[in-house]
């Protein structure tokens, strides 16, 4: 095999954050009552995504804090509802319920499962490398039931940086103890996990989920979906 170490992202490569997100939002709107001050509730939704896609671009880039973007990510949305009592305290609750739903959820890509058991399987070491939250990211983990599938779980908050930082990358090389040559980095996000990975001298399989927007540069593989990465591995 070419590889040894692989390096998969997890949010949206292998878990459905999105998806699961999606239902959690739900939850938390009748969680909080929010009927009462948003009469169309998808104006809280599409504020909420404008949002959250906003602030992960920034808090990868280092230009935010993971308080600020905790608070922020509510505060804004929730702007937009009508008599709504706004204050930091409130929008913690939000997060905090928010983020206890979305980590009970067990959805996957397509895919995921069978993938990873393939590449366990193959004998390939796997390594979870994420921006998430140290908390939220290991209860997702338990949730969806992949944890052990993972020799080496790589946050950023025990980095120290986010992807696509080099400094992230050489946390987690130390981690695994993985030689370059022989390390493969498997993710959706073509900034932080493809051109990270790129740039710090990695070859990459980038998950193209949309595949009408095809790669804004070239990578070592290409696929639209997890299943290929089995015939590439």
């Amino acid at each position: 095999m070419k590889y040894k170490d692989l390096f998969i992202d997890f949010d949206d490569t292998l878990y459905d954050t999105h998806g699961n997100a999606v239902i959690a939002l739900r939850e938390l709107f009748d969680a909080l009552h929010m009927e009462r001050w948003f009469p169309d509730p998808n104006v809280f939704y599409d504020r909420y995504w404008e949002t959250n896609i906003d602030l992960w671009t920034r808090y990868s880039k280092g230009e935010i804090t993971r308080d600020y973007l905790i608070v922020e990510r509510f505060r804004r949305p929730l702007s937009y509802g009508v008599g709504l009592p706004l204050t930091t305290d409130f929008c913690l609750q939000a997060s905090d319920l928010f983020l206890d739903f979305c980590s009970s959820k067990p959805g996957l890509v397509d895919g995921a499962r069978q993938l990873m058991d393939y590449l366990r399987g193959r004998g390939y070491r796997l390594h979870m490398c994420s921006n998430g939250f140290h908390e939220v990211q290991y209860k997702k983990l338990h949730a969806c039931g992949l944890h052990d599938h993972f020799d080496t779980i790589v946050l950023s908050e025990d980095a120290g940086a986010n992807k696509p930082s080099s400094q992230f990358f050489d946390y987690a090389m130390r981690q695994t103890c993985a030689d370059k040559a022989a390390t493969l980095m498997i993710g959706d996000n073509f900034q932080t996990d493809i051109l990270g990975a790129k740039r710090y001298g990695l070859d990459t399989a980038y998950f193209n989920r949309y595949p009408e927007y095809p790669a804004a540069e070239p990578v070592t593989y290409e696929v639209t979906s997890l299943g290929q990465l089995m015939e590439i591995l």
